[in-house]
């Protein structure tokens, strides 16, 4: 068992300030940045942090004007836009500043050097991905706060065989979050499961803690563990996503502009049949991805069932803020579900499914529900409600910030023509003519593009430049239009990639070097998933033949 046994220093205790650990408050807090004086970090590992923050200082604006200096044939507002853009993710990639600062700066950015007005700049703050955060996010903090995360948490451990491996457990969680986002928004999936992913996290530090296996003072965000299980929640809830046409928002639009462009039908078996064994062999990459490169600090965790029978007879019958916090979370559940269970009755085309897909907007179901925590109450008599506003502040606000700008400069590259340029220009210089090159560059351009923007943007612009790339070559675009639709759901090395990478992000538990670096591999076995087995599968449904 491997663990960090260097001397902390002051101040660089989780949660404490110094002596034990409290693994709870630990977990709680959710903060995305920290300073180094705020972590637990080797010697080795302070030098690397040093390094990479202080580069950032030097290289963003470096980046920034050496690109804005090139002599490019492309339009002012691009030329600046991509130079911005460029500089912030070299900020985000090195963290001079906290990340959602760094957004914040090209932000302003935006609008100093000319590329729009300010109020146009700042309007995608109101997407309804936003408020979905900040509805999630303070459900989440009650079912910590109450202790509802670490009852189910303690249930899935208890299951047969789950709670012996750290490896299991992780597989089956990313099983579960698979299955749900198939059905559910993906970002929906990942709010819901979050808190039962920290309380996994948190049985687990303590029962390292409990056997020596750890420092007594040490850090459970850094945990290896746990940041392979919310990587697991995150990545898995966009494989997931693929099984269905109503998973993912990408997979909507791109059937529907594939159906438009070629009049070929996909109906929801055809698309069903084709995705579940990419899904498949996708997940199994994904586990092993995630389970070597972040691998859990111990494999076998004998004892288990008997410290988790323990500790839930501790916990002792259901109080009401965690009843109260189960009835708020249910209805939240429920309303976030009931558009795919009418999808699957009435059909995506249907009047009655568009009704109720308008009106039951995942980001305003989020805050109604939210809401649900400061109106039931856990003693009337003090007009006590489940949850006050001193809990809803402590929720990670950076987060929100960070995604913020990273729908903004996703809207920028659509409304600026800069995403079509990058796609013109590529088509250009590659010189594509063959269906196999068309459908990687597809797949590789729709990855590229939803590291910086949302899947829906990313689907949204790619599937338009391949279906003319296509017809121009003489090549049937229904395969690589197809496959930018599915790789459109991919891009998950940065947290403004996708609102899982966001939420996962914002759990705290994940280093933005570990995202990077997981995602890329993903990235990667994934593109070459979707170039060689897509076709293939494509060949044996007959789907668009």
């Amino acid at each position: 068992m491997e663990s960090d046994e260097t001397e902390p220093k002051p101040g660089a205790t989780a949660g404490t300030g110094s002596g034990r650990t409290d693994v709870a408050k630990a977990l709680m807090v959710q903060a995305t940045y920290r300073s180094l004086g705020e972590q637990r970090l080797s010697p080795a590992e302070e030098r690397f942090e040093k390094g990479r923050r202080t580069t950032g200082l030097w290289l963003a604006p470096l980046v920034t004007a050496v690109f804005l200096l090139l002599p490019l044939d492309m339009a002012p507002s691009q030329q600046t836009l991509a130079g911005i853009l460029l500089g912030v993710i070299v900020m985000w990639v090195t963290e001079p500043v906290p990340i959602p600062v760094g957004g914040l700066i090209g932000v302003g950015a935006i609008v100093v050097f000319g590329v729009v007005p300010a109020d146009d700049a700042l309007e995608p703050f109101g997407s309804t991905t936003i408020f979905t955060f900040i509805g999630a996010f303070i459900l989440a903090q009650a079912m910590l706060k109450h202790g509802v995360a670490r009852r189910f948490a303690y249930f899935i451990l208890s299951l047969p065989g789950v709670g012996q491996s750290t490896f299991r457990l992780i597989v089956a969680f990313g099983g579960i979050t698979c299955v749900l986002s198939a059905f559910v928004s993906n970002t929906a999936t990942v709010a819901m499961l979050l808190p039962t992913a920290l309380g996994l996290l948190t049985v687990i530090a303590k029962m390292l803690q409990d056997r020596g296996m750890v420092a007594e003072d040490f850090d459970p965000a850094r945990l290896r563990v746990g940041a392979a299980l919310i990587l697991m929640l995150a990545y898995g809830a966009s494989v997931g996503g693929l099984l269905t046409p109503v998973g993912s928002p990408p997979n909507l639009i791109g059937r529907g502009l594939i159906e438009e462009a070629t009049g070929e039908r996909i109906s929801f078996a055809q698309w069903m049949l084709t995705a579940l064994p990419l899904c498949a062999v996708m997940f199994v990459v994904l586990a092993a991805v995630l389970l070597l490169l972040n691998r859990p600090e111990i494999r076998r965790i004998e004892g288990v069932q008997e410290y988790v029978q323990r500790e839930r007879a501790s916990l002792g019958p259901m109080g009401r803020a965690e009843k109260t916090t189960l009835i708020a979370f249910g209805i939240t559940v429920a309303l976030w579900i009931f558009p795919g269970v009418v999808a699957l009755a009435a059909g995506t085309d249907s009047s009655f499914y568009e009704t109720i897909s308008d009106r039951l907007d995942e980001g305003v179901v989020a805050v109604l529900g939210a809401s649900l925590l400061f109106l039931l109450p856990t003693n009337w008599g003090r007009r006590e409600t489940t949850l006050n506003w001193s809990d809803a502040a402590r929720i990670d606000w950076g987060t929100i910030l960070l995604f913020g700008t990273g729908i903004i400069f996703g809207s920028l590259l659509e409304d600026t023509g800069l995403a079509k340029t990058i796609g013109d220009s590529a088509y250009d210089a590659l010189g594509l003519s063959s269906l196999f090159f068309i459908t990687a560059f597809a797949a590789v351009l729709a990855i590229v593009i939803s590291e910086t923007t949302s899947n829906t943007a990313s689907a949204a612009v790619v599937v338009p430049i391949i279906i003319p790339i296509a017809v121009a070559a003489q090549v049937d675009p229904f395969v690589p239009a197809l496959a930018a639709t599915f790789a459109a759901s991919f891009g998950f090395m940065l947290p403004v990639s996708t609102p899982q990478n966001a939420i996962a992000y914002g759990s705290g538990v994940v280093p933005i070097t570990t995202m990077i670096r997981s995602g890329f591999a993903f990235d990667v076995f994934g593109a070459v998933l979707i170039i060689l087995g897509l076709p293939l599968m494509i060949t044996v449904t007959g789907i668009g033949g």
